[in-house]
């Protein structure tokens, strides 16, 4: 019981900060908006793990897919890790 909780409470942790990374991808529209309080607190909580995207130079010309390769990673690795443990601790 104590995992099921752990467990939805880790796939609510990765979506509030899929949440996070959609707006810091959205602030690039708005001219002014990282050097907001609200945006260099968004920058403080996303660039450490979109840095580990930075080398794949996933940019093209003037578009930027690394946050859309992080956020597949993320909730791909997320959903990975819970099946990994719902098969290993119940047999799912």
């Amino acid at each position: 019981m104590i995992m099921i909780q752990l467990l939805t409470l880790l796939l609510k942790v990765v979506q509030v900060y899929s949440f996070v990374l959609v707006a810091y991808a959205l602030m690039s529209w708005f001219p002014g908006a990282y050097e907001t309080k609200l945006g260099q607190l968004i920058i403080k909580i996303s660039r450490p793990y979109l840095s580990l995207f930075d080398r794949l130079n996933l940019s093209f010309g003037p578009i930027d897919f690394t946050i859309i390769v992080a956020l597949f990673v993320l909730n791909f690795a997320s959903k990975g890790l819970v099946m990994f443990l719902s098969r290993i601790l119940y047999g799912i």
